[in-house]
């Protein structure tokens, strides 16, 4: 079985920005709600702040399923017709994760 590009069985999450609206939203209602947090600042400020830790942390997540994808890349071609893309995904992206201090 041959392909013009290089076969992903894993395609990186993606969210909408709809999604992470809600996401942020629904946690700082929660935390106000429990008596956990205070804001020292307006609230629309704490959930801008929110919003771009949250985009932030899914393109830093992307960026590393590119990488892990760019290396199973390079071990497919290295050994052609033996290697699992569905195996060694999340086994280098765990590992990969670990080196550069990710938290998945």
């Amino acid at each position: 079985m041959t392909f013009d590009s290089p076969f992903r069985l894993v395609i990186s999450m993606k969210i909408s920005e709809k999604t992470m609206h809600r996401l942020v939203n629904t946690i700082l209602h929660e935390l106000k709600e429990q008596n956990i947090i205070q804001f020292k600042v307006k609230e629309d400020q704490v959930f801008k702040k929110g919003m771009d830790v949250v985009k932030s942390d899914f393109a830093r997540e992307q960026k590393l399923d590119e990488e892990v994808n760019r290396m199973m890349d390079d071990l497919e071609r290295q050994n052609p017709g033996s290697f699992q893309r569905y195996k060694m995904f999340p086994l280098l992206k765990k590992k990969l994760a670990q080196e550069k201090g990710i938290v998945l």
